[in-house]
């Protein structure tokens, strides 16, 4: 499908999503590191209804994809459109690494940290193991937020669907990350595949 305005409008409302969850991360883990616990809590909330937020807006995302799919519906929404929008500092799409991709290397690392670690150490691992993988779009910074890594910020992404695929435990204390049974279980799984 190509691109069409309402698809681009979404893309750029994920990326103020993700950047607004980097600002939360960022500040809960100051938090806990500080040992203000409840500062740190109160930033997981607000990093788990974001979540939720984001996962509505995808759904919604890909409700549209299916409803104007047709080659037709978009040359016709093409000649109506009287205004012309364009996607200041968007990335084009399928250039950076997909989600996917930074699954197993996740799991990967957390089971040679022992179980789990803090994000940094996580991402660290990571990025070694992604070395052949990652290109220069991933090693920019986000549009949206400059301080803000791509790669890195898509690794989080991915921490957020496998927390919710059970794959990762999702009450680790603040500013950890950590794999759970099942996730041991399908890294194995995928091991033996491969």
């Amino acid at each position: 499908m190509r691109k069409n305005q309402v698809n681009v409008a979404f893309e750029i409302l994920l990326e103020e999503i993700e950047a607004v969850a980097n600002a939360i991360n960022e500040e809960g883990a100051q938090a806990f590191q500080k040992g203000d616990y409840a500062k740190a809590d109160k930033a997981s909330e607000e990093g788990r209804i974001l979540t939720e937020f984001r996962d509505r807006v995808k759904t919604l995302q890909k409700e549209w994809i299916k409803l104007f799919s047709s080659r037709r519906r978009i040359a016709l929404a093409k000649k109506t459109r009287k205004t012309k929008r364009s996607s200041v500092n968007m990335l084009p799409r399928g250039l950076r690494t997909p989600e996917e991709k930074f699954r197993v290397p996740i799991l990967e690392s957390l089971l040679e940290l022992g179980g789990s670690a803090p994000i940094s150490e996580v991402l660290e691992r990571v990025e070694i193991k992604m070395k052949g993988i990652l290109n220069k779009y991933d090693r920019q910074p986000l549009a949206s937020d400059p301080r803000s890594i791509r790669w890195r910020n898509t690794a989080q992404w991915c921490r957020n669907t496998l927390v919710k695929e059970g794959l990762m435990k999702s009450d680790s204390p603040f500013g950890m990350w950590e794999i759970s049974e099942a996730g041991r279980k399908r890294l194995k799984e995928v091991r033996q595949l491969g």
